[in-house]
């Protein structure tokens, strides 16, 4: 995801003009088309999907309806906050916009590895 994402920065960085007016040369734009189809394959069969099962599966049953409603809220906070902020900072530098997320990809693999425990053999409740 964060190759994918960091090679679209790359060839978003040949980018002339600003706004409706922006053109990218044709050996870039293929590039950045294949990156951006790429991220899509990678983070549907990645995080796409984890979130949703690992959101399902952290939560004692206790208080796993609260909670999952808690953060299932956020993942929605934070995927608008995105979507709204996207057009301002690509507007400000589109390669530079690409590469801060193509460094949280990456920060999220260091994440998972540190912090998200491994669950297979073991129980909800068992895991509070």
């Amino acid at each position: 995801m964060a190759v994918a994402l960091a090679t679209a920065a790359w060839a978003f960085s040949y980018r002339h003009g600003t706004g409706t007016s922006a053109t990218i040369p044709d050996s870039q734009a293929v590039v950045a088309l294949v990156a951006a189809h790429l991220f899509v394959l990678c983070f549907a069969f990645s995080w796409g999907v984890v979130v949703w099962v690992l959101l399902g599966e952290m939560f004692p049953n206790k208080v796993r309806a609260l909670a999952l409603s808690v953060a299932a809220s956020a993942q929605w906070l934070a995927n608008w906050v995105i979507t709204v902020s996207f057009p301002t900072l690509s507007d400000w530098n589109l390669s530079l916009t690409y590469a801060v997320y193509a460094c949280f990809a990456l920060i999220s693999i260091a994440f998972v590895y540190f912090f998200v425990k491994e669950t297979k053999g073991r129980t909800l409740e068992s895991m509070g």
